[in-house]
């Protein structure tokens, strides 16, 4: 399976496409982030999100796309351009034909980390273990949506075999 991971932001737009291989090995494809220019009037930088986004998913062909939810702004302001941010990246999704998961923070950092209150650095460091990388991920978006790819994948592991034995079992 192969899930796009992306953590959206007002400035950076993190991404980061995962490979699970069937023995379970995690395999970074690509990652990186999306620049935002401040001075840019904001449906500009939506779309360039979207077409950015649209080239990765045609690139690298993801099966699924995982994003961050909402969970703390600044202000309202922050909050509803950070929720355009996820609805342009939701819109990329669909426009694929991919499915769209969401995670909260916690959940991602207890998947990756062990410690749903882990720091930043500890995300980045456990990403770069993970997918046995030879430096950690930059800027810290595209470790951050590195982390929301592999939190899907190790859900998506999880219940998947729930369902089989669920299957077996009946």
């Amino acid at each position: 399976m192969r899930v796009l991971g992306i953590d959206c932001g007002g400035e950076y737009t993190g991404y980061g496409v995962v490979d699970l291989h069937p023995h379970g090995k995690l395999c970074c494809i690509t990652c990186g982030a999306i620049k935002l220019s401040s001075r840019e009037a904001l449906p500009r930088r939506l779309s360039t999100i979207f077409i950015q986004l649209g080239e990765i998913i045609a690139e690298h062909h993801p099966d699924q796309v995982a994003i961050e939810e909402v969970f703390y702004a600044l202000n309202v302001k922050s909050a509803l351009k950070l929720g355009q941010v996820r609805g342009v990246a939701m819109l990329a999704a669909a426009t694929a034909g991919l499915e769209v998961a969401e995670y909260s923070p916690l959940t991602i950092k207890s998947s990756v980390v062990g410690y749903g209150r882990a720091e930043k650095q500890q995300v980045q460091s456990m990403v770069t273990r993970l997918l046995e990388l030879t430096e950690p991920p930059e800027p810290m978006d595209a470790s951050d949506a590195l982390a929301i790819a592999i939190c899907h994948l190790h859900t998506a592991g999880t219940l998947e075999r729930q369902r089989v034995a669920k299957v077996i079992a009946v």
